[in-house]
């Protein structure tokens, strides 16, 4: 039996951050090796995020389950990343960010190697929730990684960088997914993940740089991170019994009320909490609660069609493999507007202005549903219009978000527009699958049905009117 130094040994190494090779530090190269790894990470959660939707035809099938039931494949994943984001990020700055990171990759791979052997829909959920867990401690620590391995004059190129590997994974998910479903089944939507994830953990041990400087306030907010985690598994669990949810109709009105304490529970925690996920001190401040609103309704905008398209089409007769390729257009063009629009658009716009212009393309997008039947150039045509128009309305919608927050809270504020952006994704999700279960027919020419996509359209006009109360007076340009 080992003695406690032996033990107290292994723990030591377990939690200890190895330094990279002296041939990969003192490299003039290294700072590109180290955006590398990161971006494999960036990659692969943007990847995961978009590539599930694609299974749900499947999994309704194969498991013989409810849409409002197969819904929770993706939404625990979302529930889990939401809560824990802020805390894990924390979890970092103590640890060290690059031990939290590699570990992170090690769940998020176990755990995607088990969603692929699970029996049933519910081993499923439980296996989605440990793999969350696991991109949680990967979100939570790319952009700190990147920060601490690169230059100064060197660090906005690579957040750029870093940001079109999410924008890739995004954009590949539905062509990759509907591919995989198509040919190999649903359960090798996860098998990828795999390979990659070795890879990543191997990469990541040798190309990125310890933690030099290291947090000494180990407060969390565990209370608030509670109420949070129960208000809103209360919420969607209650939209989720109307979404058709094979439980008595009652408890979703009891799930929605539940919400609501949890809700005045967490909002009267962050009052008082000497470490608060959420800093109510901000909100009070109308240009970041309009502007978290805005970022909290493009990512429902952004989200919701990942949904309801493929299930719209393959209700309508497109195979998997179709109805991926044609969703591609969406991520795409999301991805080409928001690392293009620097170039394309005029330097003198203000950020409220490229606000604007990117929620009336989205609502154009939407609006061009309407007539986004059968042929398949018009599906594709709207959904290139949506993706460019919320590509071009999230970077300045952050930008107004983050030069509103104090310097020193920065990380506070970075926390929060990624919370909320949980939060779109999820309720994206869980209110197409209600709109889909109770207005799903398509009408007229279109094969997309008309209430879900009302439902979206009015969330983009709410995109444009985040930008107008509360903006902060922009200086006129120059001559």
């Amino acid at each position: 039996m080992p003695d406690a130094t032996g033990v107290r040994g292994r723990k030591g190494r377990l939690l200890h951050e190895r330094e990279r090779p002296r041939w990969v530090r003192e490299s003039p190269y290294s700072w590109q090796l180290a955006v590398a790894a990161v971006c494999l990470g960036a990659f692969m959660g943007q990847l995961d995020a978009s590539i599930v939707t694609l299974v749900y035809p499947s999994l309704e099938r194969e498991f013989h389950e409810p849409l409002g039931t197969v819904q929770w494949v993706s939404l625990a994943y979302l529930l889990v990343v939401t809560a824990m984001m802020v805390t894990v990020g924390h979890l970092s700055d103590v640890l060290g960010r690059k031990l939290v990171y590699l570990y992170g990759f090690g769940v998020f791979t176990v755990s995607s190697a088990a969603c692929s052997l699970a029996p049933n829909l519910t081993v499923l959920v439980c296996c989605r929730v440990v793999q969350a867990l696991g991109a949680a401690m990967l979100s939570a620590n790319s952009v700190a990684l990147v920060t601490i391995a690169v230059p100064r004059e060197k660090l906005r190129g690579a957040l750029g960088i870093q940001a079109a590997g999410q924008a890739l994974g995004l954009a590949v998910g539905p062509t990759l997914g509907g591919v995989l479903v198509s040919t190999a089944g649903w359960r090798w939507v996860f098998w990828i993940n795999v390979p990659v994830g070795v890879a990543a953990i191997v990469l990541g041990r040798y190309l990125l740089p310890r933690t030099v400087q290291r947090a000494t306030d180990a407060r969390f907010d565990l209370p608030g991170t509670g109420w949070l985690a129960v208000g809103v598994t209360a919420l969607l669990g209650g939209v989720s019994v109307f979404s058709g949810l094979p439980v008595p109709g009652w408890t979703g009105v009891l799930l929605i009320a539940l919400a609501g304490v949890a809700f005045a529970g967490f909002l009267r925690r962050e009052g008082r909490a000497p470490a608060p996920l959420v800093s109510l001190a901000l909100l009070r401040d109308a240009r970041i609660a309009w502007g978290l609103a805005g970022a909290f309704a493009g990512y429902l905008v952004l989200f919701g069609p990942l949904v309801l398209v493929p299930l719209a089409l393959v209700r309508h007769g497109t195979s998997e493999m179709r109805a991926g390729l044609l969703l591609s257009a969406l991520p795409a063009g999301f991805a080409l507007a928001a690392n293009l629009q620097e170039r394309l658009l005029p330097e003198r716009w203000t950020d409220r202005r490229r606000c604007l212009l990117g929620a009336a393309l989205s609502l154009a997008g939407l609006a061009g549903f309407a007539r986004a039947a059968p042929a398949d150039l018009w599906l594709i045509g709207w959904l290139a219009v949506l993706g460019t128009g919320l590509g071009v309305f999230t970077p300045p919608n952050n930008e107004l978000v983050m030069g509103s927050v104090p310097k020193e809270l920065s990380g506070t504020g970075g926390g929060m527009i990624n919370m909320v952006r949980s939060l779109g994704t999820a309720l994206g999700i869980a209110l197409v699958t209600l709109t889909f279960q109770h207005g799903g027919d398509h009408t007229g020419d279109s094969v997309l049905p008309a209430l879900p996509v009302g439902v979206l359209a009015a969330v983009a006009v709410l995109m444009g009117v985040s930008a107008l109360p509360g903006s902060r007076p922009e200086p006129s340009p120059s001559p």
